[in-house]
């Protein structure tokens, strides 16, 4: 992967919707994934429900094509971020909102943008903003599930994208 692209970490419920929107976004170079931030490395699907693991996805974008503020936009579109646990029909805290972040100068653009976005609603936000930590490559069969499987369940809609 070429140095220009950067990369982010963005839980949002199922990871298979998740990955599928954004491997759609002009700008958006690779998705993959994968289970972040739980207690323990190397953790399969069966195990993040107690590892305490996030279905996440990785995106890697170049950022002289996309900011991180409008891929925020692209993923805030997406969830509720004032659910805790909980998105579209499934429940569980490896269903969390979560913006996980590899570059430290990434965590303020990401805490600017919440606050800004706190001002739509009267419930607080509840999305996880911290460094990546123990991510895992999720089994290949989780790997473009959707583009794999178009019937496959999905809390996004994902023919409703919106044009960056």
């Amino acid at each position: 992967m070429d140095a220009k692209f950067k990369e982010i970490y963005l839980a949002g419920g199922c990871f298979w919707g998740v990955e599928a929107y954004f491997a759609q976004i002009n700008g958006v170079v690779q998705t993959s994934v994968g289970y972040a931030n739980g207690k323990t490395a190397k953790p399969t699907y069966y195990d993040i429900k107690d590892s305490g693991h996030s279905e996440t996805v990785l995106v890697k974008f170049d950022p002289e094509i996309i900011s991180l503020s409008k891929l925020l936009d692209y993923y805030f579109n997406i969830i509720d971020p004032t659910s805790k646990n909980k998105q579209g029909n499934d429940f569980g805290s490896q269903y969390r909102t979560g913006i996980y972040y590899s570059y430290e100068n990434d965590k303020k653009i990401i805490t600017d943008y919440i606050e800004n976005e706190q001002k739509k609603y009267s419930k607080p936000i509840l999305v996880e903003v911290t460094p990546i930590e123990n991510y895992t490559l999720a089994e290949e069969y989780h790997q473009d599930y959707l583009a794999k499987n178009p019937r496959g369940y999905c809390h996004i809609d994902l023919n409703s994208m919106p044009k960056n």
